[in-house]
């Protein structure tokens, strides 16, 4: 199923304190990606934590389009 962009210039989102602290832990995570991404070896532990991280992100990016949806709906519907 292909995701809508999300953007936090929708000044409802910018309110909405469950999507900013989801989009402070998406960025938190990517940036530990990003660390490991620079290793040219991981260890186990290291992998595990990769694959950990992918997964939280991606549940997370999920919920940030479930509250975007939602406030894109609520708009619609004053």
């Amino acid at each position: 199923m292909p995701q809508e962009p999300v953007s936090l210039s929708d000044e409802s989102l910018r309110r909405d304190e469950e999507y900013v602290r989801l989009e402070v832990e998406h960025h938190e995570y990517e940036s530990r990606l990003s660390e490991l991404a620079e290793k040219a070896v991981l260890s186990d532990d290291e992998q595990f934590e990769e694959t950990t991280l992918k997964k939280k992100k991606l549940h997370i990016k999920d919920r940030m389009q479930q509250i975007a949806r939602r406030q894109r709906g609520a708009s619609a519907h004053p």
